[in-house]
């Protein structure tokens, strides 16, 4: 039906997973990643195919740094604040 959309192309926007929706019955669902700015809003339909399209909300792993930072202060188990040295006292 149509190639899914290499989503390398543009490195500084996000990667948002979209899934075709069924309109006939027996119609397979087809997934594909689209890049796209965080201002866009969601595709409605294939850009190629014209056929209807949602964005599907996965889990993410947040940002990812190469450089390494202080561990955060660990809350103790029974109760109470995290210590005077944490500022939410």
């Amino acid at each position: 039906m149509f190639e899914p959309y290499i989503a390398h192309h543009f490195p500084n926007m996000a990667t948002y997973l979209y899934e075709t929706i069924s309109t006939k019955e027996g119609d397979k669902t087809k997934s594909f990643e689209v890049q796209q700015s965080m201002k866009d809003a969601p595709l409605t339909r294939h850009s190629e195919a014209g056929v209807p399209v949602r964005r599907v909300i996965t889990g993410g792993f947040g940002f990812v740094s190469k450089q390494s930072s202080a561990p955060l202060p660990q809350r103790p188990p029974s109760g109470g604040g995290c210590g005077s040295h944490c500022g939410c006292h």
